[in-house]
């Protein structure tokens, strides 16, 4: 869980701001998008796959610069 504590003379939206990237860094999001449905077993595998194979496209890309 994320805590925020307001600092002295700190306005509500630096707070806010603050929290935002709390929350970010922290990938709460990504967890409770993935949550947010089911997915089977089957499907998981099929997107790491399409991730894996955009991953060692890039990598080439890189190196051949």
């Amino acid at each position: 869980m994320v805590k925020v504590v307001a600092r002295p003379n700190e306005s509500d939206a630096q707070l806010l701001r603050r929290f935002k990237k709390k929350v970010a860094r922290s990938g709460v999001l990504g967890v409770v998008r993935k949550k947010r449905w089911h997915v089977s077993k089957s499907e998981i595998r099929r997107i790491e796959k399409k991730k894996a194979i955009r991953r060692h496209k890039r990598r080439q890309r890189m190196r051949r610069r």
